[in-house]
């Protein structure tokens, strides 16, 4: 058993990192002040062949896999990104570049792939919506065929990054259930090219006003009579949960990544400030009170980042990785928050002031106990499907 990270994934650690390096604490603070995306810094990753990792090399990306996308995304958020790099590598090459790369049709492939993996092309994933929220059961959204296209009506929210992004992977669909049946069949993913959508009037986005996680906007979207080509199923119709799980996992396993980033980061700027901090003429890091919560939370995450890894490497391998990415994405995002949490009580008042990170770290570090799902219904899924218990919901 060798826990050693692979050469191709040490490369990304260290390519990642020089680019990242770039970007300091305070041009993450602007960006989130601005609520502005690292532009610059989504520039230079994409020119240095960081954005396209996952993409064949036919198509010009790196050939890897959701192991280098994971310790990329690490490393970006250890840098000074903090938790909200997850959603960088969430967006494109995690929806975009790994999906169409697994599940795409030898044409999608030829069109989408190049420019993902150029930065050029970037891509979005609608599934939640107002009235069905974690419940994909309930989902409403509906694509009735009309002779060569699908035409779509229906609305999702928490749709990040969708103004910026040429193709939205969404969730529809294609036939209803009958009566309260609870089935996985009829679901369809569609591949919806949002710039058509937006210029005939078919498509509209609303900005939802956020806590945190402000350097990637969420959009309300409205879908009125969409048209979509039948050419654009991503995957087969009707059997769309075969795509989505695919969607899913490597989603919870690239937020969990975030997670132990933004946890390192965390920790950094904590124990910089304990060990310079004097109070009664020594280091507050001194203090048990100050030193034994951050020597906890060192713990949480390094079993954190073993888990991570771990979801990574089976879904590489074609393992089933529901379980494993589920618990990595519980133990990651807790040990972020409660890293957050302590740094903020290590800094006192001091990280009430903007004048240090803190603030922002603490706002981003929250909402990863609720995306891509909230840790309930992590849980639920760890009962049922690990320990064998009876179904809650």
């Amino acid at each position: 058993m060798d826990f050693g990270l692979p050469e191709s994934a040490l490369a990304v650690q260290q390519g990642v990192g020089q680019v990242a390096a770039k970007f300091d604490l305070a041009y993450w603070d602007r960006c989130d002040a601005e609520h502005s995306w690292p532009e610059e810094l989504w520039q230079e990753l994409a020119g240095s062949g960081w954005i396209g990792l996952a993409i064949p090399e036919e198509y010009g990306g790196g050939g890897q896999g959701l192991l280098e996308l994971v310790v990329a995304t690490e490393c970006l958020a250890a840098s000074g990104a903090g938790g909200v790099a997850s959603l960088l590598y969430v967006l494109t090459p995690g929806f975009g570049g790994l999906t169409v790369t697994r599940h795409g049709t030898a044409e999608q492939k030829a069109e989408l792939l190049p420019g993902m993996a150029a930065g050029e092309i970037e891509s979005c994933f609608a599934i939640t919506e107002p009235d069905a929220g974690s419940n994909a059961f309930a989902i409403t959204t509906f694509a009735r065929r009309e002779g060569s296209d699908f035409v779509v009506n229906g609305r999702k929210i928490w749709t990040s990054g969708a103004a910026r992004s040429q193709w939205m992977l969404l969730v529809c669909r294609t036939t209803m259930p009958a009566g309260n049946e609870r089935s996985s069949s009829g679901f369809t993913i569609l591949l919806v090219d949002i710039p058509t959508a937006l210029a005939n009037g078919s498509l509209t986005l609303t900005p939802v006003p956020k806590m945190g996680t402000n350097v990637v906007p969420s959009y309300m979207v409205y879908l009125d009579d969409v048209h979509v080509p039948a050419s654009c199923v991503l995957g087969e119709v009707d059997r769309g949960f075969t795509v989505l799980w695919d969607i899913l996992n490597p989603e919870r396993a690239l937020v969990a990544a975030g997670a132990v980033g933004g946890a390192d980061l965390t920790l950094r700027l904590a124990c910089d400030y304990a060990n310079e901090r004097e109070v009664f003429d020594r280091p507050i890091g001194a203090n048990q009170g100050v030193a034994f919560p951050l020597a906890h939370v060192k713990a949480q995450t390094e079993l954190a980042r073993l888990m991570t890894y771990k979801a990574a490497w089976m879904y590489d391998n074609d393992l089933p990785s529901g379980t494993e990415s589920n618990v990595a994405k519980y133990t990651a995002a807790n040990a972020c928050f409660d890293a957050a949490d302590r740094a903020f009580q290590t800094f006192g008042g001091m990280a009430y002031a903007t004048e240090y990170p803190i603030a922002r770290i603490f706002r981003d570090a929250r909402i990863l106990r609720t995306i891509p799902v909230s840790e309930e219904l992590l849980l639920s899924h760890i009962a049922t499907q690990s320990l064998g218990l009876p179904r809650s919901y």
